[in-house]
């Protein structure tokens, strides 16, 4: 698969050194664990509180609007949308974009794709990944591909093509574990990897060669207790015949690995088991919690951000929706999903323009577990970025 290792500048990501120093800012002068008060009301937030549920269950602020843009088992272009959308993420495609999906189901997930033409009309949808399983976060690289990653024991990571033209191909150096979300980081040219365990661990894998990601070393995370962290080699990323997590004494345990963004020097992941935000400050390799446990959000999942340094955490359970929590720590509501109890948000993705917010109700309203009433949404509206 050919690569481009260059970076772009300017647009929505010219921001991102920016927000990742806002954020460094923050966590060093803020004390460890700490966020700002939540307000439930929203009214303390850049946009102010959700109004009532739209058309589409969708609360959102003044000035922000939604719309349905593929259901489970429908017709979106050429294929029929699958089940259960999980991950996702968005790249440019011309003067449209594409917006990517992962299908978090047994033996079939694999990922589909939607393109959009420059007003954002859907000009077409295919599949870019089959036959792989249980599909979750993934993540995308520099060079505009897409990282699927199988949330099962000794699952894998495929690179993907977003426009369809090129297979899928596995990247096993990156690892045999219950994937979650991966996230890169062009500085130190590493690619960042969270595991869905209760007893999970944080990884990093490095490349032989930035922009292949078919051999390199995958390493493992290590605490003292103190914030600071250090990187361990994992002996066999293949996890035969000992799982990769249990490899390396001392490798720090995480509650669950969910979503993970990568930002300016900071790497946010988040962890579902204790909801928590997380941030790896990889310039001083310290590690601190930017949301804490006592924070009102249920089940922390997938999380997005734009390049003002806002971030997005999408939440299942009771409190479906997704929160917005500011370099200042201000924490609060952005967008809420009414009458879905049973499913979970995820796959929020920002297009490239960063005034379209995409993500999924897994379950929809139905909330069976094989997904069949998933639906997909877009935001429009004067995001900051």
């Amino acid at each position: 698969m050919p690569r481009r290792t260059s970076v772009r500048t300017g647009g929505p990501a010219a921001g991102a050194a920016l927000s990742g120093s806002l954020w460094r800012g923050a966590a060093h002068t803020g004390s460890y664990g700490s966020t700002g008060p939540y307000d439930p009301s929203g009214t303390g937030g850049p946009y102010g509180p959700p109004r009532a549920p739209d058309a589409n269950g969708i609360a959102l602020p003044e000035g922000f609007t939604s719309r349905i843009v593929a259901r489970t088992g429908r017709r979106v272009g050429g294929v029929l949308w699958h089940p259960a959308p999980g991950g996702g993420a968005c790249f440019p495609d011309g003067d449209g974009w594409i917006y990517v999906s992962n299908s978090e189901i047994p033996l079939l997930g694999g990922a589909s794709a939607i393109r959009f033409g420059p007003d954002g009309d859907i000009v077409d949808a295919y599949r870019i990944l089959s036959g792989t399983n249980l599909n979750r976060a993934g993540g995308r690289t520099p060079w505009d591909t897409w990282l699927s990653c199988e949330g099962i024991f000794r699952g894998r990571v495929f690179e993907c093509d977003p426009h369809g033209s090129r297979a899928a191909m596995p990247r096993l150096a990156m690892g045999r574990f219950r994937h979650e979300a991966a996230a890169c980081d062009p500085e130190r040219q590493v690619v960042y990897l969270t595991e869905d365990e209760p007893d999970g661990c944080f990884y990093r894998f490095r490349p032989a060669h930035w922009g292949d990601l078919t051999s390199g070393l995958l390493e493992v995370l290590c605490a003292d207790g103190t914030g600071s962290v250090t990187w361990r080699r994992v002996p066999n990323p293949a996890a035969l015949p000992v799982p990769t997590r249990e490899q390396v004494a001392g490798a720090r345990r995480f509650s669950g690995g969910e979503g993970c963004r990568y930002s300016g020097g900071v790497c946010f992941f988040t962890t579902k088991g204790d909801n928590r935000v997380w941030a790896y400050d990889a310039r001083e390799e310290r590690l601190r919690v930017v949301r804490d446990a006592n924070a009102p959000q249920a089940g922390i999942d997938d999380i997005t951000g734009t390049s003002s340094g806002d971030l997005y955490v999408a939440g299942d359970g009771g409190d479906m929706g997704i929160d917005l929590i500011t370099p200042e720590r201000v924490v609060t509501p952005f967008l809420r999903v009414s009458g879905h109890p049973e499913s979970e948000i995820t796959g929020p993705a920002f297009s490239p323009r960063g005034d379209r917010l995409y993500f999924s109700s897994q379950r929809g309203t139905r909330g069976d577990a094989s997904g069949t009433g998933g639906i997909t949404y877009e935001v429009g509206g004067p995001f900051r970025h």
